[in-house]
């Protein structure tokens, strides 16, 4: 039986298993319950899992000849979103839910995981399922990687799905694909005084908020217009009550870019302008500054691929093209070590009410996309193993 056979086999498993990780999303490195429960399904099919990373896991498939080694993975934390999407299989942890499809990455990766286990006669080398924690969360593929989840590994696949993407269409493009993500956190000291009475202190709010105003000319007038960059301040603290200068204020953001130089430029030139606009106001400000995700940037050769599998499994009319995206993803790091392709999975449906935008407490999916993801997971492992 082919791989589209397969998909056709093992649809309905894909479907309910994803409903059964939906019901439990957990808070980043803390994915204990999950985990537990990905390690049943992989017995169930004779596999043994290890444990990597915390809640973490690695299993191998190995094919009836030695080869090479793919690895797919799939990360498996939950956002601390309310869920209000109505669905029955709703998320029985409070405050808690699957707001950005990570329990279809968990399900499709078990689905690849089955189908490939059905193709072994076919696989010449080893397949190596990676379930990561701690995405939303970050670092979790940094510590995949810390405790040896690519050694040996020659590729690595991935697949997200994705609200802005008709369901069944996928966009396996070469080059950056996503952000950076990086993260900063601004500290500002003035001097509280009377609010009636402003000249006697350093009001701190002011400070902030032309700290705001002034980041924003970091991709208007810093950098280079052709270069797409964000700066958004998300937080800001300040204040006891209506008639008193605030003498401290506190601030966070976050940065992204598509360019690692710029991304390396941007701790120096936003400490630069925190610093000096607080002390043309008399205040003093200071920034501590986070790296997150890299940049996402898919390699060509794999994307061929990825591309490839695609067009074998759903035919040409599923691969699209997709603008790429400023949010961020930890799977930049495995790239950093080997070659490999981040691919998106369309799951936009309107019959289904598959309308709402990753992150929303009312986010759901077009299901009956997953299998085909799973398929494809399973073909670019076959693909690249053929290959010599």
């Amino acid at each position: 039986m082919g791989i589209k056979g397969l998909i056709a086999k093992y649809g309905d498993y894909i479907v309910k298993t994803r409903r059964e990780f939906h019901r439990i999303p957990e808070e980043s490195g803390k994915e204990f319950e999950t985990s537990a429960k990905i390690k049943e399904k992989l017995g169930e099919m004779g596999l043994a899992a290890r444990g990597i990373a915390g809640a973490g896991l690695i299993v191998v498939i190995n094919g009836t000849a030695p080869g090479r080694t793919v690895a797919l993975r799939a990360d498996i934390d939950g956002l601390s979103v309310r869920e209000e999407s109505g669905a029955e299989f709703a998320s029985e942890h409070e405050g808690f839910m699957h707001a950005c499809g990570h329990d279809a990455h968990i399900a499709m990766l078990l689905g690849a995981a089955r189908i490939l286990l059905d193709a072994k006669s076919e696989l010449n080398g080893s397949v190596r399922l990676l379930f990561q924690p701690a995405e939303e969360g970050g670092g979790g593929a940094k510590l995949m990687i810390k405790e040896g989840a690519l050694d040996g590994v020659d590729t690595v696949f991935g697949l997200h799905v994705w609200s802005g993407l008709p369901s069944g269409t996928i966009s396996v493009e070469a080059g950056p694909r996503m952000a950076s993500a990086d993260f900063f956190h601004i500290d500002i000291k003035g001097m509280g005084s009377h609010g009636a009475m402003p000249e006697q202190g350093i009001d701190a709010i002011v400070v902030g908020a032309a700290i705001v105003n002034s980041l924003q000319t970091i991709a208007s007038r810093e950098l280079s217009p052709l270069e797409p960059v964000v700066v958004t301040i998300g937080e800001f603290k300040a204040g006891t009550r209506n008639n008193v200068i605030a003498g401290e204020a506190y601030l966070s953001g976050t940065s992204r870019t598509f360019d690692n130089e710029i991304r390396d430029r941007l701790p120096d030139i936003i400490s630069r302008i925190v610093e000096n606009t607080a002390a043309a106001f008399r205040a003093e400000a200071s920034v501590r500054y986070n790296k997150g995700a890299s940049v996402v940037i898919n390699d060509a050769a794999c994307s061929e691929t990825a591309a490839d599998a695609v067009r074998d499994v759903l035919g040409r009319g599923a691969l699209v093209s997709m603008v790429r995206t400023p949010t961020g993803e930890d799977f930049a790091e495995y790239q950093k070590i080997v070659p490999g392709t981040f691919g998106f999975l369309g799951v936009r449906n309107q019959n289904v009410g598959a309308i709402y935008p990753q992150h929303s407490s009312r986010y759901t999916i077009d299901e009956s996309a997953l299998p085909a993801g799973a398929g494809v997971a399973a073909q670019y492992a076959l693909n690249y193993l053929r290959k010599r």
